[in-house]
């Protein structure tokens, strides 16, 4: 069998991983004592596995999440923090994207909020799911920016299609018009369709108040909390003695 003809057909088909993976099982003595069948699974595996992996760095760099090391197995349960681990379970198996429903994460300063969003997007972008992350403060800006220079209709396509959407610390400055104007177009066009995980230091029952504007309020938390998981971090910030980005 010529090898060369069939490492430059393997490179051609882009299965660069299963040409790689090919070229050390001929240096290996100990596969030659496998099945064709043994050894071609190793193959395929090979690929595969290479494959994921490209994917899910694209994905995450695509996502560009605050705490890109973020993980839900480095969650942690101190009894002051209050946080239910059967909740966290159930959004680590991703049936909440599949069915493209929210969750909001809300707690005091410091508690770990940025964390567990990013950590439950990285779950979802390992699960395959495409997510973006954005503070609140920067969205509204890029979508005023995006209105002024005639982008807006595109930026906001751009949210409408990634499964997940991450709207981290909503809430630490007054409410806009313009701001609830563009927080309702966003969520409109994924209600039903997408899913959104949104951070917050106010409590839900505060949100209402927050917003101002009741007619708009009305439609916003209906679209947002309608069909969302709710997690409440507690406890004191676990920032002191660490930094900004550290822990969870």
């Amino acid at each position: 069998m010529l090898k060369e003809p069939t490492m430059e057909k393997l490179k051609a088909l882009r299965l660069d991983a299963m040409a790689a993976g090919w070229a050390e099982q001929q240096k290996s003595t100990d596969m030659a004592k496998l099945a064709f069948d043994e050894r071609f699974g190793l193959l395929v595996d090979a690929e595969c596995l290479f494959r994921e992996n490209r994917r899910l760095g694209r994905l995450l760099k695509e996502a560009k999440l605050k705490i890109g090391e973020a993980c839900i197995e480095d969650i942690d349960y101190p009894a002051r923090r209050e946080l239910d681990k059967a909740v966290v379970r159930q959004l680590a198996t991703c049936r909440w994207v599949q069915e493209h429903q929210n969750v909001t994460v809300t707690g005091a300063t410091g508690v770990g909020k940025t964390y567990v969003a990013c950590a439950l997007a990285q779950q979802a972008c390992r699960r395959g799911y495409s997510a973006i992350y954005r503070r609140a403060s920067r969205l509204f800006d890029e979508l005023t920016m995006a209105r002024a220079d005639g982008s807006y209709a595109r930026l906001l396509g751009k949210l409408a299609r990634t499964d997940i959407l991450v709207i981290d610390d909503w809430g630490l400055t007054p409410s806009r018009d313009t701001e609830r104007q563009d927080l309702l177009e966003i969520l409109e066009d994924r209600y039903g369709s997408r899913s959104t995980i949104m951070s917050s230091q106010i409590p839900r029952d505060k949100w209402h108040d927050y917003l101002g504007d009741a007619t708009v309020a009305d439609a916003i938390l209906d679209r947002i909390i309608h069909n969302a998981h709710k997690v409440v971090l507690n406890g004191p910030s676990r920032r002191k003695g660490k930094g900004e980005d550290t822990g969870n």
